[in-house]
């Protein structure tokens, strides 16, 4: 052990490591120093809660990048990390001393203060995570931080701090002379900095060193001078002034507290980036840890990567591309006077030679590799919220494992485990906890299909703690956040979509609650418009019941109910409607309209007797909205529609009242609003097949006047656009030709449309024979029930 007596690294008193957090080159270099110095301690910026974790680095389960999380325990939406990646200088010196048997300690203001004060002065980002870095750029109190990087950079001939560093630190090789020259550099130009530009502007950088340099007068009293120190850059200076002690007491005295915990949890090289919003972070936390992994020739091996990812995406990238590339970027450094290329000429080269000069393969290389996906690994013997263990056990239950990186997840609900998983999800999202979102499905629609967007942030853990104050359990959290949220929910379609998410989740005793608050804010509820809002959650949870063994029984009687009341109530909340209205009413109409069709086929037994038609009083609803001039326009069209689609109107009568609403007495404005109604969604279709329909709307349009045409265009544009190409170019076509020369109508001919005729063409039929025989099979021919060559035996 060296000592102040022969001069070594500690005749100044403690070893100061003035390091730039998350950089390989500071990491290797806070390496060397500490095999050098051999110290007795080593003290780390962070909180000194944490101290008890710090065993748990020496565990092969704590896999970074990790962080160490501190949350308020009264209030766990209160937070602040300490994020550490393989590559940054303070994991380094922690697995050091883990290594040689010597103590480690946390020395930053402890959590406790750090948590309160970060209630009071609302700090942006994720917390102290970033604070004290050689690179820390953030504002305070109005006052501008200085950048120290960007100071010095701009003295060396930089225009560029990352190139800065990069040359001057993480490019140094590791077998450097004097392993403790490049601290006392950066230690000088930092004082330097710090006598220009002041403390930074920072009161409370003030106020942490105060703490840091008592926590090493106490830590020298213990272990003697073999002390080293690792912190950001920014601090040496602060930390090496002989302040008094009593005045650096005074600086701690009154501070805010609050009761904090702490603990592991993983982290991502997303996370570490400062695109993701954690202002003291790297832009390449990918190529940093490459840079800290790869022994020799990183340039090499980095292409090489390269050339791999982009190969797995199908992109033709050859040996001789790797050559090519690596020879490039050599001589893109020589050029620039650089020591070893950098990401710059690196991505310059890769762009040039492997991804043809577009940025698009780049992109990729960029986020796949360059700030990279990696997520790490917490092991179970870490402190956690009992809701975390369960969670956690609960994962690897249903073979569901977090991941940085965003991937979709099918589920078969009529498998068991995938029947769990997305209870699981469900339950999460009812928690507050988004590890997943769903999404739509690109294959089967059925209510057995889920489709779910996975991807795990570390700000999670902070929800997981958050919610552990509503159970231990998932199951137990979710039952209770949903009782409670009943009872607060303002809207009752809050209360319907939660009715929804208890069956998603698998919530059976929340549910008889919830069904509860429903029934008693529908039976209080006397806006149509609200309840007609609240009805299709409610009839959209009556087809989980089959998939998911769940019993919908009061829920059925509930949503009849509410659709009884809705059929009463809608008509006169829809006169005298704006147009935003009367837009969004439809909408309600239409959502009514499916689910009283859902409603009346899961309605069985008593319930269905008790309920009786419900089509058909719906139907009867929409013809009085149909027909009820004080109706906004959109609402009567669209109603119109849902009877056409139905089959409950004739389409004569259908054209009849499309040409008294088309008809010249109308106000074009009011015209064009039902056509909307009437036209907008699958209406394209409809005008194709029915030349009477789109007569109509043709002979109308020809005939506004220049005035009207101007503030109806827009309302019929929206409409019109809505519609396939194929059904718009259609139309166009039909347009074009005019009245009876383009119809599908019973009077079309065959100077109609190509390709179609006024009669089958039995020879061009009958071609298809042999083909369907084959989908078909042989036995689906019955014989002596039609003729072989008929395109009639096929249809039998």
């Amino acid at each position: 052990m060296s000592d102040s007596a022969g001069g070594g690294p500690f005749a100044a008193g403690a070893l100061l490591l003035g390091v730039r957090h998350h950089g390989p080159g500071s990491a290797r270099a806070v390496r060397a120093a500490l095999d050098a110095a051999r110290p007795g301690v080593v003290l780390i910026e962070g909180p000194p809660e944490a101290d008890p974790l710090i065993p748990l680095a020496a565990d092969p389960g704590l896999r970074p990048p990790v962080a160490l999380l501190a949350h308020a325990v009264d209030e766990p939406g209160r937070s602040a990390f300490w994020p550490f990646a393989e590559f940054s200088p303070e994991w380094v010196a922690i697995r050091w001393a883990l290594e040689q048997g010597v103590p480690a300690r946390f020395i930053d203001l402890p959590a406790t203060h750090t948590l309160a004060w970060q209630g009071e002065e609302a700090p942006s980002g994720p917390g102290p995570a970033g604070e004290g870095d050689a690179d820390d750029t953030g504002d305070e109190d109005d006052q501008i931080r200085v950048d120290p990087l960007a100071v010095l950079a701009e003295t060396a001939g930089y225009d560029d701090p990352e190139r800065w560093w990069e040359d001057v630190v993480e490019h140094r090789g590791p077998g450097a002379a004097d392993p403790f020259a490049p601290f006392a550099a950066l230690e000088e130009a930092m004082g330097a900095l710090r006598e220009r530009y002041g403390a930074g502007g920072r009161p409370r950088d003030l106020v942490r060193e105060a703490h840091m340099r008592l926590q090493v007068r106490a830590a020298r009293r213990e272990f003697g001078d073999a002390v080293a120190v690792v912190c950001g850059a920014w601090h040496v200076p602060a930390l090496r002034h002989r302040s008094a002690v009593t005045a650096d007491r005074a600086l701690l005295k009154g501070l805010p507290k609050v009761k904090a915990d702490l603990t592991w949890v993983p982290w991502t090289h997303r996370r570490l980036a400062r695109s993701s919003g954690y202002g003291a972070g790297i832009d390449s936390p990918g190529w940093y840890g490459h840079l800290f992994r790869a022994p020799d020739r990183p340039v090499e091996r980095w292409l090489t990567k390269v050339a791999g990812l982009l190969r797995e995406e199908d992109r033709i990238v050859s040996s001789a591309h790797v050559i090519e590339a690596v020879r490039l970027a050599g001589t893109l450094a020589a050029l620039r006077g650089r020591p070893l290329p950098g990401l710059g000429e690196t991505t310059e080269a890769v762009r040039a030679v492997m991804c043809d000069g577009s940025d698009v393969p780049l992109a990729l290389v960029h986020d796949r590799l360059v700030v990279g996906d990696e997520l790490g690994e917490v092991p179970e013997s870490g402190p956690a919220v009992p809701l975390q263990r369960d969670l956690a056990r609960e994962q690897r239950r249903l073979r569901l494992k977090p991941e940085a990186l965003e991937r979709e997840l099918e589920l078969d609900l009529r498998k068991d485990t995938d029947a769990g998983r997305s209870r699981l999800l469900h339950r999460l999202r009812l928690l507050s906890v988004g590890w997943g979102e769903p999404a739509r499905s690109r294959g089967s629609t059925g209510t057995f299909r889920e489709t779910w967007r996975l991807r795990w942030e570390p700000e999670l853990s902070v929800r997981v703690a958050e919610a552990g104050v509503w159970g231990t359990t998932v199951l137990a959290a979710a039952t209770a956040r949903a009782e409670a949220d009943a009872t607060t929910a303002g809207a009752l379609a809050e209360v319907t979509a939660l009715a929804e998410h208890c069956l998603l989740a698998g919530l059976t005793d929340a549910l008889p609650v919830v069904m509860r608050v429903l029934a008693d804010r529908a039976a209080l509820d006397t806006d149509a418009g609200h309840l007609a809002q609240a009805l299709p959650a409610l009839v959209r949870s009556l087809r989980y019941g089959d998939v998911r063994g769940t019993d919908t029984g009061a829920l059925a009687e509930v949503a009849a109910g509410l659709a009884e009341r809705v059929f009463v109530g809608l008509p006169p909340v829809c006169a005298a409607l704006d147009a935003d209205a009367a837009d969004e009413m439809r909408g309600h109409v239409d959502a009514v309209h499916t689910a009283v069709g859902l409603l009346a086929e899961s309605l069985t037994g008593t319930a269905a007797d008790a309920h009786g038609d419900l089509r058909g009083r719906w139907r009867s609803v929409l013809r009085t909205l149909a027909l009820r001039d004080t109706v906004a326009g959109v609402v009567r069209g669209r109603a119109l529609r849902l009877l056409l689609d139905d089959g409950a109107l004739e389409p004569d009568e259908a054209a009849r009242l499309m040409g008294l609403v088309l008809s010249p007495g109308t106000p074009p404005a009011g015209a064009a609003a039902w056509i909307e109604g009437f036209a907008g969604g699958g209406g394209g279709m409809l005008l194709v097949h029915d030349e009477r329909l789109l007569g109509l709307v043709d002979t109308w349009l020809t005939g506004v006047s220049a005035e009207a045409f101007t503030d109806v265009l827009p309302l019929l544009r929206r409409t019109f656009s809505a519609y396939e190409p194929g059904v718009r170019r259609t139309l166009g076509e039909l347009v074009r030709r005019g009245p009876g020369n383009g119809t599908r109508g019973p009077d079309a001919r065959a100077g109609g449309m190509p390709g179609f005729a006024a009669d089958l063409d039995l020879r061009r039929a009958d071609a298809v024979l042999p083909v369907l025989r084959l989908l078909l099979g042989p036995d689906t021919e019955r014989p002596g029930t039609h003729d072989d060559n008929s395109l009639a035996g096929v249809g039998t």
